[in-house]
C-alpha cells in the first residue's frame, strides 16, 4: 500500500485526541480480497482439492462471501492505519477506536468503491507553563517534636512485651481480645461480606474496627454476649457497606494484656543492642530526626511539582489517565501477591471497576504533575546526558553483577535517566520558587479543647485556692 493509494486527513478532537480519516481506492480493497483469499487457499482443507489449488468459487461457498469479506476488512484497516500513521507522522498513544463500528462498515463495504473510514486516537498533548519562575508555595511549619523519641520507644515496649491472661477484671483500652462476631445490616438483616469471624485477636484501641465497635468491648468480661449497634463511616473502604447501619453480635472469648519490660539500659541492649537507654535515645533521635527532614522534604517538593501543575495548560488525553489507573491496579494487586493473598479471587471484577473509580483524581492528579515536569524539561532545556547516566550506573556495578537472574541494560538505564532528570528538575523549582512556611491552623475542636483544659485548669485552681482558705 503506498502512500498515493491512500487520502489521509486529520482533526483535532477535545482531550488531545484526533480523528484520522482514511480514504482507500477500490484497487486496495480488491487486492486485500485476493490476499485473503490465496491465505485462505493454502491453509483451508477440502476433501478432493491440494492446498493452495482450491478455486475461489469453491471458498467463497465454503466459508461465505461475509466471512471472507470480514478477514479481509480486519487486514485492511490495520494496514490502512499504520500507512497512515507513516503519511502523517503520528504516534498514537492508545489503540484506535473505529468510529462507525466493524459491523456497520462491513455491512456497507463494496470492493468496487472507495472505503471511507474514521478512526480516532490520543496523542501526546501540546504542553504549555504559563510561568516557571517565581512560583510560590505554602508548607506547614513543621517541628521536630522529641516526643517522638518516646513513642518510638514504647512501640518497641509493646513488640518486646509479654501477653499474659487476664481473668479478674473486664476489658480496658489496651487490652487484647479474643472474640468472635458476626454482623448483619440492620435494615435488610442480610449478613456482611468479611462480617464475622470465629476468633479474632483485636487489640482495644482507638481507631481499631469502625466507630463504637472497640468502645462496645470495653467494659466486657471473659464469656460475656453483647450486640452493637452501629454505622459504617460514609467513607468506608468497601462502597457496599457506606453509611449502612448494623448490628454486630460479639462474644468475649478470651482476655489478655501486655506486661511491658522496664526502660533500662537491659532493655536498650535487648531491644537494640545499645549499650545504654540512653545510647539507644541518642540513636533514636538521630533516626527520628533524618527520619522527619525527609518527610518535610517531601512535603515540600510535592508542593513545588503541585505549584508548577497549576502553571500548565494542558488537555490530558483520558488514554493516559486510563493507563495510570491500570498501572496502580497492578501494583496494588502485586503487593497483595507479595503478601501470599489470592488475586484471582480476590480482585473480582467489582472490586476492579471500585479501584478505578477511586484511584481515578490520584491517576489525574499523578499525570498532571508527571506532564509539568515534562514541560519544565523542554522549556528550561534540562536534560541528562549518557555520560551522567554511565556514571551513575556504575554506582551499582556490584548489584548487577550479582543479581540472581540477568538484568535489562536497557530498561535500567531509562529509569536511571528518569531519576536523575527529576532530581535536576526539582533542583532547579527550588532555586527558582519561593516556598512559604506557615504555622499550622488551629482547628475549632482543637481551640475546644484548649479552652476546655484552661477552663479545668482554673476551676482546680480556684478549688485548690478555696481548700487552702478553709484550713487558713
Amino acid at each position: 500500500m503506498t502512500k498515493e493509494s491512500l487520502i489521509v486527513k486529520t482533526s483535532s478532537l477535545p482531550q488531545s485526541r484526533i480523528a484520522i480519516e482514511i480514504e482507500i481506492p477500490p484497487s486496495s480493497c480488491k487486492s486485500c480480497i485476493d490476499e485473503t483469499i490465496n491465505t485462505l487457499s493454502r491453509s483451508a482443507k477440502i476433501p478432493g482439492f491440494r492446498a493452495g489449488k482450491i478455486p475461489k468459487q469453491v471458498l467463497i461457498q465454503r466459508f461465505g462471501l461475509t466471512q471472507l469479506y470480514a478477514s479481509a476488512l480486519e487486514k485492511l484497516i490495520e494496514k490502512s492505519w499504520n500507512e497512515a500513521l507513516k503519511i502523517k507522522s503520528i504516534k498514537p498513544l492508545s489503540e484506535p477506536e473505529l468510529v462507525d463500528g466493524f459491523e456497520s462498515i462491513l455491512e456497507k463495504f463494496d470492493p468496487e468503491k472507495v472505503l471511507k473510514i474514521i478512526l480516532n486516537t490520543d496523542v501526546e498533548p501540546t504542553l504549555k507553563l504559563k510561568k516557571t519562575k517565581g512560583i510560590k508555595v505554602e508548607v506547614p511549619l513543621d517541628k521536630f517534636n522529641s516526643k517522638s523519641i518516646d513513642e518510638a520507644l514504647e512501640r518497641s515496649r509493646k513488640q518486646l512485651a509479654n501477653i499474659v491472661p487476664v481473668n479478674d477484671r473486664p476489658a480496658i483500652i489496651g487490652d487484647i481480645a479474643v472474640i468472635s462476631f458476626s454482623g448483619t445490616y440492620k435494615d435488610t438483616k442480610e449478613k456482611i461480606e468479611g462480617g464475622s469471624s470465629d476468633s479474632m485477636d483485636l487489640e482495644l484501641e482507638e481507631n481499631k474496627m469502625i466507630p463504637g465497635f472497640v468502645e462496645g468491648i470495653v467494659g466486657m468480661k471473659i464469656n460475656d454476649n453483647k450486640k452493637l449497634s452501629l454505622q459504617f463511616p460514609n467513607d468506608y473502604s468497601d462502597e457496599r457497606s457506606r453509611g449502612k447501619k448494623a448490628i454486630f453480635e460479639v462474644h468475649l472469648k478470651d482476655l489478655k494484656k501486655r506486661e511491658l519490660p522496664e526502660l533500662n539500659d537491659e532493655f536498650a541492649k535487648q531491644s537494640a543492642n545499645k549499650d545504654s537507654l540512653k545510647d539507644l535515645k541518642k540513636d533514636l533521635e538521630i533516626q527520628l530526626k533524618e527520619n522527619h527532614e525527609n518527610k518535610q522534604k517531601n512535603i515540600r517538593v510535592e508542593a513545588l511539582i503541585d505549584g508548577l501543575s497549576k502553571e500548565l495548560e494542558v488537555d490530558i488525553p483520558k488514554g493516559m489517565i486510563d493507563l495510570e489507573v491500570k498501572n496502580n491496579i497492578e501494583q496494588t494487586a502485586q503487593r497483595f501477591a507479595q503478601q501470599g493473598i489470592d488475586i484471582k479471587s480476590t480482585f473480582t471484577p467489582e472490586l476492579v471497576k471500585s479501584l478505578a473509580e477511586s484511584s481515578r483524581p490520584e491517576a489525574e492528579k499523578n499525570v498532571l504533575r508527571n506532564l509539568s515536569l515534562k514541560a519544565l524539561s523542554e522549556k528550561e532545556k534540562i536534560n541528562v546526558s549518557d555520560e551522567e547516566v554511565d556514571n551513575k550506573l556504575k554506582e551499582y556495578e556490584n548489584e548487577i553483577k550479582n543479581a540472581p537472574n540477568k538484568i535489562d541494560m536497557i530498561r535500567l538505564k531509562e529509569v536511571i535517566k528518569n531519576d536523575l532528570l527529576k532530581e535536576k528538575l526539582i533542583s532547579w523549582l527550588e532555586e527558582n520558587s519561593e516556598i512559604i512556611e506557615k504555622k499550622a491552623k488551629v482547628t475549632k475542636a482543637k481551640q475546644s479543647t484548649k479552652k476546655t483544659n484552661s477552663s479545668n485548669a482554673k476551676a482546680k485552681t480556684t478549688k485548690r485556692t478555696k481548700k487552702s482558705k478553709e484550713k487558713n
